[in-house]
């Protein structure tokens, strides 16, 4: 009987690249260990096209392959420790967790994103503190996959998080309140709304309000109501009530939304001109809040809203989250002179809703 395992393994070591390729795809959808060996040799392949099928066979194999792809985090060629690591960062095995977490502190770039991105799937409270300092690595996509990896480990980070949020270093500040926010952990609430209001730095409150919302722990609330007076907060913080769901934030969305009260103070958007400032943003910001919230106290506010061009599009969308609620409120809007693009809004939002045009009646009704 013909082992076409074997027969695979043989052409990884034909001359031409693409059967070389072919023949590394093919091991990878039979995902035989014995494949596992010869397609690390080929990490090393001069070839580029042929690394990436040996990567992703690697990769597809899985379990299996992990302690032989963990040796290759030491090879001397850096680009060997690079496919290496985005093979582990896929497979996430504890058994590479050691070479991994020294993997973090690598001169290049991909491996400690890549080590970070696995050690994340790993959920292993043991890579916390060497993941900390890539909070402030000097590239970017180091430090939100290290981030990511802190909030993905969940209880376990917390109280390095926290600490964190005291460092001199405001990236650290910023991406551990990043990692807060996606922990989702109440934990994180207090602290959180302590840097809100006392951080010195703007682009780490900024993040606070945002990783509140996503917490969406009530009591951040009445708090979220202070950060709406401040500019370049406000918008941020009818956002996170939005993520909130909090009913108490219905009235004070709904003026934002209708321009009731507006601060003294709003500053223009650049590039936007004097007719685009961050108030009207924030009223396109209400709208989509009132929507994920879903109180019909809003559904009269919003068809309002469809009046003005700055909030049309975002006011449409939230309704027709509502349903069929709305209908009885846009019919009437049909029968009256309007102009094409607010009808255009208009007849979406039925339809959604299950209205059709030429009815008087649609398809939710009794």
């Amino acid at each position: 009987m013909t082992d076409a395992v074997a027969e695979q393994i043989a052409a990884l070591r034909d001359e031409d690249w693409a059967i070389r390729g072919e023949a590394a795809g093919l091991l990878g959808n039979f995902k035989d260990p014995r494949a596992v060996v010869p397609l690390v040799s080929l990490l090393r392949d001069q070839d580029r096209s042929v690394r990436e099928a040996a990567i992703e066979a690697l990769r597809t194999i899985g379990a299996p392959a992990v302690e032989a792809v963990g040796i290759c985090l030491t090879d001397p060629d850096l680009s060997v420790q690079e496919s290496a690591s985005a093979i582990l960062a896929a497979i996430a095995d504890e058994r590479v967790l050691a070479p991994l977490v020294k993997a973090l502190s690598s001169g290049d770039w991909i491996i400690r994103m890549h080590a970070a991105k696995a050690l994340g799937r790993m959920r292993n409270a043991d890579a916390v503190e060497p993941l900390i300092p890539l909070l402030q690595d000097k590239v970017k996509a180091v430090r939100e996959e290290a981030a990511a990896a802190l909030a993905a480990i969940g209880d376990a980070s917390i109280p390095s998080l926290l600490k964190a949020l005291q460092h001199e270093d405001w990236l650290i500040r910023l991406h551990a309140v990043e990692s807060l926010g996606k922990s989702k952990s109440e934990q994180a609430v207090e602290p959180l709304l302590s840097v809100l209001f006392n951080d010195r730095d703007s682009a780490v409150r900024e993040d606070a309000v945002r990783a509140l919302g996503e917490i969406g722990d009530s009591k951040a609330v009445e708090y979220l109501f202070t950060a709406m007076q401040e500019p370049g907060l406000r918008t941020l913080a009818v956002g996170a009530l939005g993520h909130i769901g909090d009913a108490r934030a219905v009235p004070v969305l709904i003026d934002v939304l209708l321009g009731t009260g507006p601060p003294q103070a709003t500053r223009t958007v650049a590039g936007c001109g004097d007719q685009w400032n961050e108030e009207a943003m924030t009223q396109g910001a209400a709208a989509r809040a009132l929507g994920a919230i879903g109180d019909e106290r809003a559904i009269p506010s919003l068809v309002s809203a469809l009046n003005q061009t700055f909030t049309r599009a975002e006011a449409a969308a939230a309704l027709a989250k509502f349903g069929a609620k709305v209908v009885p409120f846009l019919l009437p809007l049909l029968n009256e002179p309007r102009d094409e693009n607010l009808l255009f809004h208009v007849r979406e939002t039925l339809a959604s809703a299950g209205w059709r045009t030429g009815r008087r009646s649609w398809a939710g009704a009794k």
